[in-house]
């Protein structure tokens, strides 16, 4: 793996942004900043605030954090994780190309096929595993790359360094964007490998309480930060002060969660592995995993996302869980079980789920925070009654 780059990590995490000094009454936990408007001194002199969905403090405070865990220079919050990807295709026009992985999020396919697609900008969907692909997809109209490493459903990597030198030597101006939500900055750090914006959905793992909807966009480019702002406050697609600051207390426990989430699906992944019930895992801190060697080489670890291919009947085994709940969405403190193939990704085109291999036999996991054992036993007499 990487050297560890984790070093003060939670340090950055509580205290970045979050200085007293910067509040008249020296508050140490940022105050819940609810004002929609703000006093100003004379017509259009104001003290850094005038209307909420331009600017707010409490939200700054979590802009500030965000990017200092990435390593980034600006952070943008969003109403959503696909409320930052709208803002993000909105630095596009008419005309221009995405080459997107083809194994991604179902809410960013069918933004891209459904939404994106009628203000003409057209995409192409590759296997992004493989840099070639990408690289053959690069048409003289693309203007973004769109990587998720590890994907969602099937925890396909990319290689993130490759890809963006391959890309930035055909063309400097084309965007790389990764969606990071999986792992999280803790455990990797695109844009020190060159990438241009790495985007989250906050809902999942950075806040971790299954409690807010949120999402992100962090970057090191000024020009990029101000495109972003503009199309922040333009589009107001702007999330709660109150939500905000609820994501600011969730990223001081990060560090801490992650190590967690990281010991229970590994643990949940060995269990699985060999299972007489259980057709193959996917994980990519297993030996087993295609790309493994990538995995230790670009990341610090993995959270607690584990895929598998279930022998048995499905239904079953989903409705005999009794600790993981049959939910969508992942990362939060409680362990969640899902069919992608009718829930997260039912959306994605049937021929497509089928080329990829989201079919009803796929499950998704992902461990939470319980303690090991239970999760393993749930998994044991789940298994035992789809047979």
């Amino acid at each position: 793996m990487p050297t560890n780059t984790q070093e003060g990590f939670a340090t950055k995490a509580i205290h970045s942004g979050q200085d007293p000094l910067q509040w008249s009454h020296c508050s140490v936990v940022p105050p819940l900043v609810m004002s929609t408007t703000f006093r100003q001194d004379a017509p259009a002199q104001h003290r850094g605030f005038e209307y909420g969905r331009s600017g707010n403090p409490t939200r700054n405070v979590l802009e500030t954090c965000l990017a200092a865990l990435e390593n980034g220079k600006h952070g943008l919050v969003f109403s959503s994780g696909l409320g930052a990807t709208t803002a993000l295709c909105a630095l596009l026009e008419t005309g221009n190309h995405i080459v997107c992985g083809d194994d991604v999020y179902g809410g960013t396919n069918r933004l891209f096929q459904k939404c994106v697609s009628k203000q003409g900008i057209t995409v192409s969907f590759v296997d992004a595993s493989n840099t070639k692909n990408v690289m053959d997809a690069i048409q003289p109209n693309t203007k973004m790359v769109w990587l998720e490493s590890p994907t969602n459903p099937l925890l396909k990597l990319a290689d993130i360094k490759a890809i963006t030198e391959a890309v930035k030597a055909v063309r400097s101006d084309i965007l790389v964007v990764m969606d990071n939500t999986f792992l999280t900055c803790y455990f990797q750090r695109p844009l020190e490998y060159g990438v241009d914006i790495v985007v989250y959905s906050l809902t999942k793992y950075m806040n971790g309480h299954s409690d807010i909807i949120m999402g992100a966009a962090i970057t090191r480019r000024d020009d990029l930060e101000s495109q972003l702002r503009f199309i922040q406050n333009a589009m107001g697609i702007v999330p709660s002060p109150y939500d905000c600051a609820l994501v600011n207390r969730s990223l001081k426990t990060l560090e801490v969660r992650m190590q967690q989430h990281m010991k229970n699906g590994l643990a949940v992944a060995k269990f699985l592995d060999g299972h007489p019930l259980v057709e193959r895992v996917i994980h990519p801190l297993l030996p087993s995993h295609p790309q493994h060697e990538l995995a230790l080489k670009q990341t610090t670890g993995h959270s607690g996302m584990v895929t598998f291919y279930l022998k048995g009947d499905a239904f079953k085994f989903l409705k005999a869980l009794k600790i993981f709940t049959l939910a969508e969405s992942l990362g939060g403190y409680e362990s969640l079980a899902e069919l992608p193939s009718v829930m997260t990704h039912a959306s994605v085109p049937e021929a497509t789920r089928a080329l990829l291999g989201i079919n009803d036999q796929l499950i998704r996991l992902s461990a939470g925070l319980e303690t090991e054992k239970d999760i393993l036993a749930d998994l044991d007499q789940a298994l035992k009654a789809c047979q």
